[in-house]
């Protein structure tokens, strides 16, 4: 576990690179478009196979270097079917620059955004969904229809 440290004229801050991999992470997922933060192909399957790091379901995804005081960000997600990537990748940068450096005082010097894949609407949900509209469509019909 490596800490970032803030000196001050009272004592020093550590402050863990896990916390940064939380901040970022609940930054980029508040991004409209951002469907989830994926740890990648290699990662999961060591994670089966027990022979990885078995990240927090909070850090999948985001792998922080702090140096001094200075801060890079990789974070690796899927994007929500329909949204601009660029668009989303621009706004997860942003929001995860303003979060980490609002509450760590980092300077955060690269955000890499890593885009690995696009989230669907499950099928199923769609067909639930239409036939939940379509049923209470004919509910109404009859209803209707009796009056």
């Amino acid at each position: 576990m490596e800490n970032s440290k803030i000196d001050n004229s009272i004592g020093s801050v550590r402050i863990a690179d896990e916390v940064v991999e939380v901040i970022a992470g609940m930054a980029a997922s508040e991004v409209e478009g951002v469907a989830e933060l994926t740890s990648g192909f290699v990662v999961d399957i060591a994670n089966m196979l027990g022979r990885g790091k078995n990240q927090a379901k909070s850090s999948k995804g985001i792998k922080v270097e702090i140096d001094e005081k200075e801060a890079t960000v990789d974070l690796f997600l899927a994007a929500q079917y329909g949204s601009s990537i660029p668009d989303v990748a621009q706004k997860v940068q942003f929001a995860v620059k303003e979060a980490i450096e609002g509450m760590t005082g980092l300077t955060v010097n690269v955000i890499n955004v890593h885009i690995q894949g696009i989230a669907f609407k499950n099928a199923a949900d769609v067909k639930e969904t239409k036939f939940f509209k379509d049923s209470k469509e004919k509910k109404d019909k009859d209803s209707k229809e009796k009056d």
